[in-house]
């Protein structure tokens, strides 16, 4: 990837209501890209150029100094992150747990096992995916999050997607998928229904939370089919 942001993630930016701020002798690559502006990079995120690393790294900063809300009082760690900067899927759940917030990094543990396993069924592997969750801070033992909550990491979030910019968005779980797409439709009615999200034309296929599964391993059927979805989904959108 050249270290210019792209038109089409410029684009999606300017489309979201996010700033995009660039040098005063930028210059146009001649396909309507131009070189943006990259604040300092946190240890074990190197930057390559202007790319989305370096522009998810400056963000990964401003996650970790947020007091947006009181759950900056009781984090051990923001939780950013993880994956591709390009990857073709992102795959969004609600928000850390105790081993997340231990670590810094979304889905690990059983529950992050499952999942690898999950894209692995599908031939991703979790290293060509982003993961990230609605939360960047765990909530206290492990309640659901609170309307305050989300919308204080939002926009965190909007930034997310539109560097990313992903082919496909697996939102998995209940909150993740009604906080994703702004609905109080039950996750059962919601799987296999066609989503994109607001403001894009990315498409979101939602089903269940690994966790969920743990404790309901007849649901993973119809886990199955909800990844079957998004497969043929990446596969319809190729690489363009």
């Amino acid at each position: 990837m050249e270290p210019v942001l792209d038109a089409r993630r410029h684009a999606m930016l300017e489309a979201m209501g996010i700033d995009v701020w660039v040098r005063r002798d930028a210059v146009d690559a001649g396909d309507g890209a131009i070189a943006p502006v990259v604040g300092p990079v946190p240890r074990g995120m190197p930057a390559s150029g202007g790319d989305a690393v370096a522009e998810l790294a400056a963000l990964a900063q401003e996650v970790a100094a947020c007091t947006a809300c009181p759950l900056a009082e009781t984090r051990t760690q923001t939780v950013f992150g993880v994956g591709a900067a390009t990857a073709r899927c992102l795959v969004i759940g609600e928000a850390p747990g105790a081993e997340e917030d231990r670590r810094g990094e979304p889905f690990v543990g059983r529950a992050g096992q499952l999942l690898n396993a999950m894209l692995a069924a599908i031939g991703l592997a979790r290293e060509s995916v982003y993961i990230a969750n609605i939360l960047k801070c765990r909530p206290p033992n492990n309640r659901d999050p609170q309307p305050a909550e989300v919308a204080a990491c939002s926009g965190f979030l909007r930034r997310q997607i539109a560097l990313v910019a992903p082919r496909v968005i697996l939102a998995v779980g209940r909150i993740a998928a009604q906080n994703l797409l702004g609905v109080e439709t039950p996750i059962g009615r919601m799987r296999g229904q066609d989503y994109v999200y607001a403001g894009t034309d990315i498409p979101v296929v939602v089903t269940y939370h690994p966790a969920y599964l743990l404790r309901s391993p007849g649901e993973k059927r119809k886990a199955w089919t909800d990844l079957q979805r998004a497969k043929r989904l990446l596969d319809a959108a190729g690489d363009a």
